[in-house]
């Protein structure tokens, strides 16, 4: 997923998203222990990808609450 694409989302649908991403990751490490993994630059690709998503989720609940 792309940044543009991840500030579309709501912040509800960000988590579900955030949710998803560590599932694959699970079942990456998981395959990986079994000697199954055929892409191993997926763990990257996910790892970059639940950053991108933590740091845009971040910006949106600073943006909704008033500064101090």
């Amino acid at each position: 997923m792309t940044s543009k694409e991840i500030r579309e989302l709501s912040p509800a649908e960000i988590n579900t998203k955030v949710k998803e991403k560590r599932d694959e990751l699970l079942q990456l490490r998981l395959r990986k222990q079994t000697g199954q993994v055929e892409k191993p630059h997926q763990f990257r690709v996910l790892r970059k990808d639940i950053a991108r998503l933590l740091t845009i989720l971040n910006e949106k609940k600073r943006a909704a609450t008033p500064a101090a």
